[in-house]
Order: structure tokens, then C-alpha cells, then sequence
């Protein structure tokens, strides 16, 4: 752990507020959900909680099954990171920080294909160079909000359809949204 020197007290409702510098680090926003955790030691842990990344190893299953089927790269993503990839290029993607464009795609509840000119698809992570022919973008929606997203990317012109392209990330991300409420 690292000290950040900042002091808070508590107040009489026993809260604490997080400096907004920290939030901001951190991309904490308003209405995040928050995870507390404990230790021996008598520390206390926030962790930012992440329901899509509770389905780790599903989503990882589910991006392996679509990409060898399509032949394309595929990506499960919570608000922040990507959570699971599969295809090739997934080591590009897979466990890093989303863009702000795509942070935005989300809270917009996007489901859209970008096709044909490359500037115009969505910047992932933020390490991105956006080289795709195309790229399908459906929001994981859970008890009405957005919390994640599914990412088919075409690297390269083949003969999977626009329309099919979406209507897979769509269901995708419908059954992911639907698991996440039981």
C-alpha cells in the first residue's frame, strides 16, 4: 500500500470522504460501488467493485468461444478494464485501463457497429492505435444500469456481416447483463 499523507476524520454518520484528487486517480465517480474489505492489522481496504470482473473466468470462456468461431478478437470489458480477450491481439488488450471514449460508449449505453474508416472507431484502451476494419460495441446492461461491454473487432476485412457482428455482441452482453442479476 501506499501513504498518500491526507487525513480525514470520520463523521457522526461514520463516513469518510474521499478526496477528490484520490476519485479522480482512482476514476471513482459518484454512485461507484465500493468494496470493504478488513485485515488483523485493523486496516480497511476500499476496492472499487467490479461485477463483471466477478465473472472472470465466464467471460474468459465466452470471448474464447466467439473468437474461434468468428475468427475475430473479442473482448469482455467492466467500466474500467478489459476483464476477458480472445483472438488474436488479445495481449493488447486483456487486463488494461479502458480510454475515456470508451468509459463514455458505456455511460452512453452504445450499441453500434464502426465500420470502413478507422478514425471513427472507439479508442479502447488507452493504449490503443484503433488499426480495426471494424468494430461492434453493445453495453452490459444489470438491474438498468450500465456496466460493462462486449467488443467484437475486426482487424482486417472478412465475411462476417455487420448486422451479425452486433446482433452476437448484443446477445453477448444481454446474457452477461441477465447472469449479473441472479
Amino acid at each position: 500500500m501506499k501513504a498518500t499523507g491526507i487525513v480525514r476524520r470520520i463523521d457522526d454518520l461514520g463516513r469518510i470522504v474521499i478526496p477528490k484528487e484520490i476519485r479522480r486517480t482512482m476514476r471513482i465517480r459518484e454512485g461507484d460501488p465500493m468494496e470493504i474489505f478488513t485485515s488483523r492489522e485493523g486496516e480497511i481496504l476500499l476496492k472499487k467493485y467490479s461485477p463483471v470482473g466477478e465473472l472472470g473466468e465466464f467471460a474468459t470462456s465466452i470471448t474464447e468461444s466467439i473468437a474461434q468461431t468468428l475468427g475475430e478478437l473479442v473482448c469482455v470489458t467492466d467500466r474500467d478494464y478489459v476483464i476477458a480477450a480472445a483472438g488474436t491481439g488479445k495481449k493488447e488488450f486483456e487486463g488494461h485501463l479502458l480510454d475515456e471514449q470508451m468509459q463514455v460508449a458505456i455511460d452512453q449505453r452504445t450499441y453500434q457497429v464502426i465500420s470502413g474508416d478507422k478514425n471513427k472507431c472507439i479508442k479502447i484502451t488507452q493504449e490503443d492505435e484503433k488499426g480495426y476494419e471494424r468494430q461492434a460495441i453493445a453495453t452490459i446492461l444489470s438491474h438498468g444500469d450500465s456496466i460493462g461491454s462486449v467488443i467484437i473487432i475486426s482487424k482486417e476485412k472478412n465475411n462476417n456481416s455487420e448486422e451479425a457482428l452486433l446482433q452476437i455482441a448484443k446477445t453477448v452482453a444481454t446474457f452477461l447483463g441477465k447472469h449479473m442479476e441472479q
